[in-house]
């Protein structure tokens, strides 16, 4: 048998050596916009600790946690808001943190925020060193934590457990691990609605390596300049030293593995709406009458992009539409940059449903910079550069990013308006 005819091993997660720099990093970052928000807030007779665990959605799922689903607050405008707005997944781990530790549903909840944000880190590392390698990896972790609105996985908000648990299931999935990519799929829809984006990913993938299997032509799903899988072994290409970490077995796994997994990726996201669906007695609409009163939909960008328009009617406001159209600019140029890269098929829906859903929904407009960080694929085609610059020059960057995005964290949460 020769190297090119070996059955390849699926890529082990990579290990706390390999993923410290990035986790090490990750970290600076974070407590240097916590402590920029204690500064900032004890300048302005605020308590930062409470910005980050007791105002805004972190009540809601706080309120759940202690109290369960029931509650809601009637406008005088007749709008209704719910708390069956807000997906269980943190409310019960928040509940059982609470239950075996002295710690209050509020610090349970910021507990479960920083765990869950430094397996988010983790997560993006292994995908960006699977698919790029451990320089990118780095990059992209401080990257994702040097988004604008990066305080936010420091808060006792979803984002960060919902971007762990989408992270490790496209992990999953780029390795052949459909067991493990179908349970965090389930689990990432108990979180957030667009758990929805994870099974998408998870159904594509399988949908494909399925039609590609019954033709006779099965290849390596995992990543889009990665070698083929036939047969449990290596395409007769020429071998690299990375391809050990880059290839996946999407194709390889045995049919009832990425069966079961397709089908446990949607029972979390299903699950929920359908109870909610029977609670409200509203059936399938339910939990979309739920987000009505939220002033929540899907109306395709209509409402988004009349917001953007409406800001050129004034000199004092036009800059801020020129902002938003750039910043929507980009993030489209990003996504075709990954397509052009030939990122892996998982990275591209899951990150194309992502945007879908942040940039096409009528909900409060405030928010949609933190319904974009689960979109971490994005950030790959900018730490690609990034990794190649000198060690000295990447880190001068890094920083000064890093300074500007916790001073607007903190500038963001002593604000009046919820993120």
């Amino acid at each position: 048998m020769t190297d090119l005819e070996r059955p390849v091993a699926a890529p082990r997660v990579p290990g706390l050596r390999r993923a410290a720099p990035a986790l090490l990093g990750y970290a600076a970052v974070r407590a240097l916009g916590l402590l920029t928000l204690a500064v900032w807030s004890a300048a302005r007779g605020k308590n930062a600790y409470t910005l980050l665990t007791a105002r805004w959605d972190s009540l809601w799922y706080a309120r759940v946690a202690e109290r369960g689903y029931g509650y809601e607050v009637r406008l005088p405008n007749g709008d209704v808001h719910s708390n069956l707005a807000f997906f269980p997944l943190l409310p019960w781990l928040e509940r059982a943190l609470h239950a075996l530790t002295p710690l209050s549903y509020a610090d349970a909840g910021f507990a479960v925020s920083l765990l869950a944000s430094v397996a988010a880190a983790w997560g993006v590392f292994a995908v960006a060193d699977l698919v790029h390698g451990r320089r990118v990896g780095v990059c992209a972790v401080l990257l994702w934590a040097v988004l604008p609105v990066g305080i936010v996985q420091s808060m006792a908000y979803s984002e960060s457990l919902f971007t762990a648990l989408a992270a490790w299931s496209l992990y999953a999935v780029l390795t052949g691990r459909w067991l493990t990519a179908g349970v965090l799929a389930a689990l990432a829809g108990l979180t957030r609605p667009v758990g929805l984006a994870v099974v998408a990913a998870v159904w594509t993938v399988g949908v494909v390596s399925f039609v590609r299997d019954r033709s006779g032509g099965a290849r390596d799903q995992g990543v889009g300049d990665g070698h083929g899988v036939q047969g449990g072994k290596r395409a007769p290409e020429v071998p690299s030293a990375a391809h050990a970490r880059r290839v996946a077995l999407t194709a390889g796994a045995p049919p009832w593995r990425r069966a079961l997994g397709m089908l446990l990726a949607p029972l979390g996201v299903a699950s929920y709406v359908l109870w909610v669906g029977r609670r409200t007695g509203r059936g399938p609409l339910g939990y979309l009458d739920v987000q009505a009163g939220w002033r929540n939909g899907f109306d395709g960008g209509y409402a988004f992009a009349r917001f953007v328009v409406d800001k050129f009617t004034s000199i004092t406001s036009a800059p801020a539409g020129v902002g938003l159209a750039v910043g929507v600019c980009l993030l489209l140029w990003l996504y075709l940059t990954g397509v052009r890269q030939r990122q892996p098929l998982a990275l591209l829906v899951y990150t194309g449903v992502v945007l879908a859903l942040a940039l096409c929904a009528s909900s409060y407009f405030g928010s949609k910079p933190r319904l974009l960080m689960p979109a971490f694929p994005l950030l790959l085609p900018l730490a690609r550069p990034l990794a190649r610059l000198p060690t000295g020059r990447s880190s001068l960057v890094t920083t000064g990013v890093a300074v500007a995005a916790a001073v607007y964290g903190a500038f963001w949460l002593n604000g009046s308006g919820p993120p």
